[in-house]
């Protein structure tokens, strides 16, 4: 029987064939053959010269229907009793039977391998999010130190806390000190459980080294190679490392700490502030509303004589061994009770030798004048070089209350910060309660010249910085914790109850601003403190893209990361006071409920 089946051929002509159509002819015989059912029509005819070891097509079967009673019976996989029974009798027909019944019954879905488990045993990789220093550390979560951040970075845990502390220059290290290792002077007052156990401390920390690593500077290879990638080959990939290897290696030292305590029986010292004119004078503002000054020098004296190194001591020999110790006195020289109540704003003016503004919670400003010379060579010129005798008494200062609380705020007059005017000798500016930022000029007692309210909704002025070099920059810390720059030449407006404009206001920090400084060479740079840390901006940064340029709306959104952020200094539990070190380049120093820091970061 000869099927007459079509099918497409697997040539590209697509041609039908037919079965019956396809005949190979013998040579002697004329019978005819049946040709196979596969072969396509223009196909070459198979001759020894012409062997084919393989068909181009597919054969096809035909799927039998009949199947034995054992390969039925051991599919289905079950064993049947009649099935059993049947054939051990011999009979076949109730075997069958059975066999079929076993099949369709048990029959049952193929059942799916296990999910093949990726991981191999492992745990689920954590989802990475990014940190917002804004946002604070809201996970609980330990931080971690990144030491490429910083060239230098020491932290100390007093035994009290403190919420003030101020730099101290050094008189014979010089300024623009970039060589490692560093020594920092500062003053620091406590917040002690008991009303006895507070003191003024005077603390030297010296040979503070640089982070292993962070301080060699990149060779111009390296430089090269981090621009243009790895496939970047130097023309003097072999003088650089001779050249390398014959840099100065700076030794490591272990950190060292001095410190020299003054008792201060007016209980917790809320803020310090040290004369620019005389570092050994010191200005103390303590919680029972007394402001006390210090004469530190002798103490600074000691820790000169103890602090000096080796090196020093061949170098300035005379100075280290025979320096004569100016006579300690541990009570402070002038005390002045004339305020209604405590306060935290002072100021020295760097203008005007030994001029003080003191101000309290009452919203009474106090201006100090010394009755005799102030800076240390006047002394001199005055009386000679006599170690043992000081010319700070009680009356070395004359104070008059200069103004009293006054304008809109009178239920809440307090006084958060003073800043002298580093230019003009006569004017200084206020910090307040209810949003008020006022600038005085004492020789009109009584009035402010200027007076805005900047926040429209209230928000306490809780400090001031006002740049020193450019006389018309003046930055604002809040305590809704917005900052901003306002360019004193427009600060009065034409109208009282508009607020001036500001030159730039940022709204990321979500905790109160509790201080702020410009940088001492650097006047576009300011370096900033909340609670949940310090952070340095640079104002002269604009974004790359103008059309991408952050609006008001956007700028006042919390915890958006502004371009003009330089640096972010986390870890410390609540973070009172930054100071610049005017010797050290971008050396910065912190206080905060956890301790003290000193660092600078790499990025500056």
């Amino acid at each position: 029987m000869v099927k007459n089946s079509k099918r497409k051929s697997s040539d590209d002509s697509g041609a039908i064939v037919s079965d019956n159509d396809s005949h190979i002819g013998s040579s002697n015989n004329t019978k005819n053959t049946t040709a196979p059912a596969l072969r396509s029509v223009n196909e070459e005819v198979e001759t020894a010269d012409n062997l084919q070891c393989e068909d181009p097509f597919e054969d096809v079967y035909e799927e039998e229907d009949d199947a034995s009673y054992e390969d039925v019976y051991e599919s289905s996989g079950d064993e049947d009793d009649e099935y059993m029974e049947a054939m051990t009798e011999g009979d076949t027909s109730a075997a069958a039977a059975a066999a079929a019944a076993t099949t369709t019954t048990t029959k049952e879905e193929p059942k799916l391998p296990p999910p093949i488990n990726t991981n191999d045993g492992e745990l689920q990789p954590a989802q990475i999010k990014t940190w917002n220093p804004f946002m604070g550390n809201t996970t609980g979560e330990q931080l971690e130190m990144d030491e490429t951040a910083y060239k230098m970075h020491h932290a100390l845990t007093p035994e009290w806390p403190s919420l003030t502390l101020d730099i101290v220059p050094d008189a014979h290290l010089g300024e623009n000190r970039t060589r490692f290792p560093h020594t920092v002077t500062m003053v620091v007052g406590t917040q002690a459980d008991k009303r006895g156990k507070n003191k003024l401390s005077v603390l030297r920390m010296s040979d503070l080294c640089r982070i292993p690593g962070s301080g060699r500077e990149k060779t111009e290879k390296e430089l090269d190679d981090e621009m243009l990638g790895d496939a970047w080959k130097h023309e003097n990939d072999d003088d650089s490392d001779s050249s390398s290897s014959d840099e100065e290696e700076e030794e490591e030292l272990d950190p060292v700490l001095e410190n020299y305590s003054f008792p201060h029986s007016g209980g917790g010292i809320n803020r310090i502030r040290v004369c620019p004119h005389n570092p050994s004078v010191v200005g103390v503002w303590g919680e029972n509303g007394e402001v006390s000054l210090y004469d530190i020098g002798g103490a600074i004296d000691m820790l000169d004589r103890s602090s000096l190194s080796s090196n020093a001591r061949k170098n300035d020999g005379n100075l280290a061994m025979n320096k004569e110790v100016r006579k300690m006195r541990k009570d402070p020289f002038f005390v002045y009770s004339g305020h209604s109540t405590e306060g935290y704003a002072i100021d020295w003016s760097r203008v005007t030798p030994g001029r003080l503004a003191t101000a309290d919670c009452d919203g009474n400003i106090h201006i100090w004048n010394a009755t005799h010379p102030v800076t240390p060579n006047d002394i001199v010129a005055k009386y000679g070089n006599k170690s043992q005798s000081s010319p700070w008494s009680n009356s070395s200062f004359q104070v008059e209350p200069m103004y009293a609380a006054h304008g809109d705020n009178l239920d809440n007059p307090s006084v958060e910060d003073l800043q002298w005017s580093p230019t003009e000798a006569t004017v200084l500016a206020s910090a307040e309660c209810g949003g008020y930022v006022r600038i005085y000029d004492i020789r009109c007692p009584g009035k402010a010249m200027i007076s805005n309210k900047i926040h429209s909704g209230g928000a306490d002025v809780n400090v001031i910085s006002w740049n020193k070099l450019v006389g018309n920059l003046l930055a604002t810390g809040g305590d809704d914790g917005s900052f901003s720059v306002f360019d004193l030449r427009n600060f009065q407006t034409a109208d009282a109850s508009i607020p001036p404009k500001p030159l730039a206001r940022f709204h990321s920090h979500r905790t109160p601003i509790t201080s702020l400084e410009w940088h001492p060479t650097d006047e576009s740079m300011i370096a900033v403190s909340d609670d949940n840390g310090t952070y340095v901006y640079d104002l002269s940064i604009e974004e790359d893209d103008p059309e991408n340029n952050m609006n008001e709306e956007e700028a006042a959104v919390e915890g958006v990361i502004p371009p003009q952020l330089l640096f972010v200094h986390s870890g410390s539990e609540m973070t009172k006071e930054v100071h610049w070190h005017p010797q050290i380049p971008s050396c910065i120093a912190t206080t905060s409920l956890s301790g003290y820091s000193v660092f600078i970061p790499s990025n500056l």
